[in-house]
Parts: C-alpha cells; sequence; structure tokens
C-alpha cells in the first residue's frame, strides 16, 4: 500500500515530507474498551485507550520507522455500528485528512439482527466512498467472535443474563453472516481486508476457548490480542 511509502518518505525526509496520519472508526473494540461490570444502575465499559490497536499500530510503526512523524486519530465509539459511523464520518475523520482510514464495524451491527443486513452494507459502501474523496487508503477489519458459552467468571445474573444473550448471537450464525457481507462489499470497494473472524474461528475449531480471549467475556478482545490485531494491519499495509 501506498501508506509505507509515505510513512518511508517521512523517515527519510524529516523536514520536506508531511506527517503521515492514519485514522480509525469503529466500535468499542477500536475505541480500547476492555472489561465491564454492572454497578447500581447500570452495565459499565473500563476504557484504557493505550492498550487499544489504534495505540499498538503507532508503537509498531514507531519501531519500523523511528525518525517519521504518525499521527494517531482514534475515532471509535463504544456501541457503535456502521449506520451512525457513516454518519459521524465528516465530523470524526475528514477533518484531519488521514493517508489511511482503518474502518472496523460490525460486531454491534450483528446484534441488531440480520434484517438489519443491507443498512449495514450500504453504510459501509458509503463509508468506503467517504474515505476514496478524500484521496486516502482504506482498510477495514472484521473484529473477533463474540462468546459461543457463559463463562463461568460471570458471577452477576446481569452479567449472565448477557452472556447468554451474546453467544446465543454467535451461535446461530449472526457475526460469520455479517463478516461475510463485510467481505463482498470490500471486495466490491476495492478495499483492503483484515479478517480477525477467521482467525478466531481457526482457534474453536481447534479446541482454543476462545470465550476465556474476550476480557469482558462477552466481545471485546483482552488486551494482549491488540497486538496481533495490529500487526495483522501492518502486514496488509506492507502489501
Amino acid at each position: 500500500m501506498k501508506i509505507i511509502k509515505k510513512i518511508k518518505e517521512k523517515s527519510w525526509d524529516i523536514y520536506g515530507a508531511k506527517p503521515v496520519t492514519i485514522a480509525f472508526i469503529g466500535d468499542s473494540v477500536t475505541q480500547g474498551c476492555f472489561e465491564c461490570y454492572f454497578d447500581e444502575k447500570a452495565v459499565q465499559t473500563v476504557f484504557d485507550v493505550k492498550s487499544s490497536y489504534p495505540t499498538r499500530v503507532k508503537e509498531i510503526l514507531n519501531l519500523l520507522y523511528p525518525s517519521a512523524q504518525i499521527n494517531i486519530v482514534n475515532s471509535g465509539i463504544s456501541g457503535d455500528n456502521a449506520v451512525n459511523g457513516n454518519l459521524r464520518f465528516e465530523r470524526d475523520i475528514t477533518p484531519f485528512n488521514p493517508d489511511l482510514v482503518v474502518v472496523s464495524f460490525g460486531l454491534n451491527d450483528s446484534c441488531g439482527g440480520r434484517e438489519n443486513i443491507s443498512k449495514y452494507t450500504q453504510s459501509l459502501k458509503s463509508i468506503f466512498e467517504k474515505v476514496k474523496a478524500l484521496n486516502a487508503e482504506c482498510i477495514f477489519v472484521f473484529q473477533n467472535m463474540l462468546n459461543t458459552k457463559v463463562s463461568c467468571h460471570l458471577h452477576d445474573i446481569r452479567e449472565q443474563d448477557l452472556g447468554r444473550t451474546f453467544a446465543e448471537i454467535q451461535n446461530r450464525g449472526d457475526v460469520e453472516f455479517f463478516c461475510e457481507k463485510a467481505k463482498g462489499v470490500t471486495q466490491d470497494s476495492g478495499v483492503a481486508f483484515v479478517d480477525m473472524y477467521a482467525v478466531w474461528k481457526r482457534m474453536h475449531e481447534n479446541g482454543v476457548d476462545t470465550t476465556e480471549l474476550l476480557s469482558n467475556r462477552y466481545n471485546h478482545p483482552i488486551r494482549e490480542f491488540h497486538y496481533y490485531i495490529a500487526i495483522k494491519i501492518i502486514e496488509k499495509m506492507f502489501e
């Protein structure tokens, strides 16, 4: 991808070449959400942007190109979906004039049911068109599986209820359905595709307890796995 050429040029000409900007737009995984817990009113989330994969992408690129100025914009929002991501694109992405936009929606969209698939795919198409209008490159990331069972680490009855709800969505194939539809949209739009779902599916099929790789045992990957997401994105950048 051209983004690597731009980073290389910046590392060679730190005064003459413009800084490189990579913008991320997505949901809670992008924002950097991890553990969940209930207080007296509702479920709450632990936010840790320093452990998020956008931050890890910057860290790794800084190791590879230590003299290059690389700016990261993290526009992930917990609970967001593709429809709303499309609506807020001009506010949250356009003003930064990014060289690369990494888009990641699908987990919350799939929880909305298959009847919303057309809204999902049309929103992705619109986002990709907006990226193209910025003369920026685009990578789409479809994230992890949801939990496949109710974890033994969920003790609160409200947590267990959420666990059952998410497991039902995962086990009836809704997440994979949205992943496949997203893959088709990226192919039609000429957008690079990072399939993290396939990684999780292979692990699950080979005996890995993927539910325990979720920090909240529902949908947020553990911190360590964000390094893997970052590496897969950077691998795509080098293609």
